[in-house]
């Protein structure tokens, strides 16, 4: 069985799509604390320039895998529905 990857969720909380991933995760008992370490950058702005270095852009919503970023809400929803 492969390891669990890493999964950090870069939000803000006036995003609706940021919202839409998260109401998704809400309805499907994905766990926040135990599943996905969830960031908002309006209430942390090391968090917003941590996902501006790394991800190049400061879009959200933004999941990054092992490091790697994956936009748009409907991508990364599909990735959660297929993975977890």
């Amino acid at each position: 069985m492969s390891a669990m990857p890493s999964l950090r969720l870069f939000v803000m909380p006036s995003c609706p799509y940021c919202q839409r991933v998260l109401s998704f995760m809400d309805r499907s008992g994905i766990s926040a604390r135990d599943v996905v370490a969830v960031e908002d950058i309006a209430a942390d702005p090391a968090a917003r320039d941590e996902l501006v270095r790394v991800g190049g852009k400061g879009q959200v919503p933004c999941l990054f895998i092992d490091g790697a970023p994956l936009y748009e809400s409907a991508d990364i929803i599909a990735y959660l529905q297929r993975e977890l």
